[in-house]
């Protein structure tokens, strides 16, 4: 009963559906208007279903500048594991190193892989193309949401957020089991937690040492989000600007990124892009535990009337909306393999 009203009173933690339920109206609108159910696909026309579910990491990355994101490779679960590690050795690449499914969303199957075994047991598991990526362990986390018009060079940045990872704080008396049982958020992960932290569950953690529970930078995987809107300027719009004019077509989305510090961001300094997510990213700075569920709403919608303006101008250049049994085809077909990988996310440490 606890859970039940801790979740009803913290909307942040409310599904997906039951946030916006209130203004999918909204979105029925825009589709009226657009005379088309999928109104956004015309909106980063080089990405399939314009990067709003079920994507390609690949496809992704393939299109930002390679100067923007950590070495990467791309392994498909078939290559035998000698292979993997040629390529590996090819890239450069050494432990510790990120991987993440091709078509991964909200954290499922990302891993931190410190060895040949942990590598081994993923690449068997996975099923689907993967990415191997070298691991950017310092700095911060920030996401930046960017949106430019189509035949403009200049856009703007609508959120900014640094991530706090999910952790716990030892005090020398108490065990990890016994932090993560009396953390606010974690405790709702116990069974998760214990599989990634097996060997060190029972142990003391040391005063004052913060120890990290999982890596991924996502919501639902109890990453906090800081609001930083008040640090947007016209510096940190330029470095966006840029990359976006270098990649070509994206006009709307979220960029994922390891940055040392803000200062280092606005100078487009020490920049390691992990994602861009496109039309369906999450507008993560309404997920701030500051923000009202009334604010979240109106600023989700704004978020969509950029969606509808950018497909129109696009549609008009030539680039055709999806009807919406190819949509719905689409998102049926991601929906399932999401459900395959979160299974699988389960099982394997």
């Amino acid at each position: 009963m606890k859970e039940f009203f801790n979740k009803l009173f913290n909307w942040e933690r409310w599904s997906y559906d039951v946030i916006y339920l209130p203004i999918d109206i909204f979105w029925l609108w825009y589709g009226l208007k657009a005379r088309h159910f999928w109104y956004f696909t015309p909106v980063n026309p080089t990405l399939i279903f314009a990067g709003f579910e079920g994507g390609s990491k690949k496809e992704m990355y393939e299109q930002l500048p390679a100067w923007t994101y950590p070495t990467t490779i791309f392994i498909e679960p078939a290559t035998p594991f000698d292979e993997v590690k040629k390529k590996m050795e090819a890239a450069g690449l050494q432990y510790p190193v990120v991987v993440k499914p091709d078509s991964g969303m909200a954290g499922v199957l990302f891993r931190i892989i410190k060895d040949d075994v942990h590598l081994q047991t993923y690449h068997n598991a996975v099923g689907e193309l993967y990415v191997l990526q070298k691991c950017i362990d310092t700095g911060l986390e920030y996401s930046v949401y960017y949106i430019r018009y189509p035949g403009e060079t200049k856009g703007i940045i609508t959120g900014l957020i640094v991530k706090d990872y999910l952790s716990v704080t030892g005090d020398g008396i108490k065990t990890l089991a016994t932090l993560v049982t009396e953390h606010p958020v974690a405790k709702y992960k116990i069974a998760k937690l214990q599989k990634m932290h097996q060997a060190k569950w029972n142990n003391v953690i040391p005063a004052g040492e913060k120890f990290l529970l999982n890596p991924a930078g996502n919501h639902n995987t109890g990453a906090k989000f800081i609001n930083l809107n008040h640090e947007i300027d016209q510096q940190l719009c330029d470095v966006f600007d840029k990359i976006s004019n270098e990649t070509g077509n994206y006009y709307f989305g979220r960029y994922d990124l390891k940055c040392p510090s803000l200062d280092d961001l606005k100078y487009g300094k020490h920049i390691d892009v992990l994602e861009f997510n496109g039309a369906g990213a999450a507008i993560t700075h309404v997920f701030d535990r500051n923000m009202s569920y009334f604010s979240a709403l109106k600023e989700i919608v704004r978020h969509w009337r950029h969606l509808y303006k950018i497909g129109k101008i696009n549609n008009k250049n030539g680039v055709p909306y999806w009807s919406f049994w190819k949509g719905y085809s689409f998102m049926h077909k991601a929906k399932k393999n999401f459900r395959r990988m979160s299974a699988i996310d389960k099982q394997i440490p």
